[in-house]
């Protein structure tokens, strides 16, 4: 795995992620688009091994779910965006860059 690699990993994942394991899924998956959604989806099964909403009456109340649905999302970009290993597409002649822009809007206004 070469440093532009690395980066659009740390980018897709986050700088907490760990470069050793990194490599180690890209020496066996052989591409970063396939680690970084092996990597995505394993947060997504720890996030539904344990109950995404919890309530405890009058003290606390606990939601995952939109934890849950923003990994889904950066899992379809993930998918959907092109990686720095991804065979050059021949029919279309010159060199073009896609630049993806979420927007991120708050599910509930406060106070």
């Amino acid at each position: 795995m070469d440093e532009f690699q690395r980066s659009w990993l740390l980018a897709q994942l986050g700088p907490d992620a760990d470069p050793a394991d990194m490599e180690r899924r890209y020496f066996r998956l052989r591409s970063v688009r396939a680690v970084a959604l092996e990597v995505l989806g394993e947060r997504r099964a720890k996030l539904l091994a344990d109950p995404l909403k919890v309530t405890v009456d009058g003290v606390v109340t606990m939601d995952l779910q939109e934890n849950l649905r923003g990994i889904e999302r950066q899992i379809e970009q993930v998918r959907q965006a092109p990686a720095p290993d991804d065979p050059d597409d021949e029919s279309e002649g010159d060199d073009q860059q896609l630049i993806q822009v979420a927007w991120l809007s708050p599910v509930r206004l406060y106070r």
